[in-house]
């Protein structure tokens, strides 16, 4: 169902999904009212949910849509803006399954990235709400690496589709409890990402922000690459600082997953502790085998967990990973792997 107070909107959206013969568009409605009044006549299996909506606003229909129907997975349709930016956030902590950022325009080629991201971010989310069956680390044959012998000194997580929710429930899981800075990056623009850190510090656990560049790195914090720049790690044995840079995009994505890592992988001496949660493409492998190479560890979450499987698959699929988790499962086993490490 597409919830959109515009028409064009809600057409030019109805079209991206309908070209795709795995998606059917059961209904389009103008508003939050009208959108809880179909889902008691239509079975959803996914909402695109605007926010700002004459009548009832999407924020006040998001707990009664969960009320109607607490499986159904809502996406929140979100402006550019950082009011936009918060509010998405806001709604992942209430119960909405992801978020999406509208373009200014839509129907010309500057869209092409929010159609891709919204076509995997509806399916992805349909089939989870469907319990559709993935094929296990066993059944896939990927072999697993032994654990590393030396202690981890950073904790870097890279994600991407699905990543602010699957964010929340890691940093949940891990507490206060860190006794190692954590380094993030989250393909995202750079109005989301002040925010997204802001939510992650609103949780009560680690206190999170934007890396500013050459900071120290501090155990138990965690710096969130800040969008349109690439979060490096530079130091050495003694400490540990930030640089960001404008280098170019890579995987088309600035911030990007592999930079980070490389640049962790050589000022940690390989003994960085790696985390490829949920997204699209495979950004995060060439610095996952650069860390490996060097004697680190990698995690990566399971597909079944996963909104895509990409990221996390190609790391687990390249024979990466020392475990392939759901998501859930993924904090404790890091603070069992940094059992040990003096902060």
């Amino acid at each position: 169902m597409i919830c959109d107070d515009s028409l064009v909107i809600r057409s030019a959206i109805a079209r991206i999904l309908s070209a795709d013969p795995a998606i059917d568009v059961v209904a389009k409605v103008g508003n939050g009212q009208a959108a809880v009044d179909e889902m008691r006549r239509t079975p959803v299996d996914v909402v695109v949910l605007d926010i700002e909506m004459p009548v009832m606003d999407g924020m006040t229909a998001l707990p009664l849509l969960l009320r109607a129907d607490p499986g159904v997975c809502v996406i929140m349709a979100s402006t550019l803006t950082t009011r936009g930016a918060d509010i998405a956030m806001r709604a992942l902590r209430l119960g909405a399954a992801d978020y999406v950022p509208k373009p200014s325009t839509i129907g010309t080629n500057s869209d092409a990235e929010f159609s891709q991201e919204l076509l995997a971010k509806v399916k992805g989310l349909a089939r989870r709400r469907r319990g559709a069956a993935q094929a296990t680390v066993a059944e896939r044959g990927i072999a697993l690496r032994p654990s590393p012998t030396l202690p981890a000194r950073l904790l870097a997580i890279g994600s991407s589709t699905g990543g602010p929710q699957a964010l929340f429930t890691l940093f949940q899981g891990l507490g206060r409890t860190v006794p190692v800075p954590v380094v993030v990056t989250q393909h995202m623009p750079a109005t989301f990402t002040p925010i997204l850190a802001d939510h992650i510090t609103r949780l009560g656990y680690m206190p999170c922000a934007e890396a500013k560049d050459g900071e120290p790195l501090l155990p138990g914090k965690a710096y969130l690459a800040p969008g349109d720049r690439h979060l490096l790690v530079e130091g050495n044995r003694a400490a540990l600082r930030t640089r960001l840079t404008t280098d170019p995009p890579e995987n088309f994505c600035r911030p990007a997953v592999d930079p980070m890592l490389r640049s962790a992988a050589a000022a940690c001496d390989g003994r960085v502790l790696v985390t490829i949660l949920t997204g699209m493409g495979h950004d995060g492998l060439d610095g996952t085998k650069r860390v490996i190479e060097a004697g680190g560890c990698a995690i990566g979450q399971d597909e079944a967990t996963s909104i895509v499987w990409g990221m996390p698959g190609a790391v687990a699929q390249g024979g990466l990973c020392h475990a392939v988790l759901p998501l859930p499962k993924i904090a404790p086993r890091l603070l069992e792997l940094l059992k040990g490490v003096r902060s």
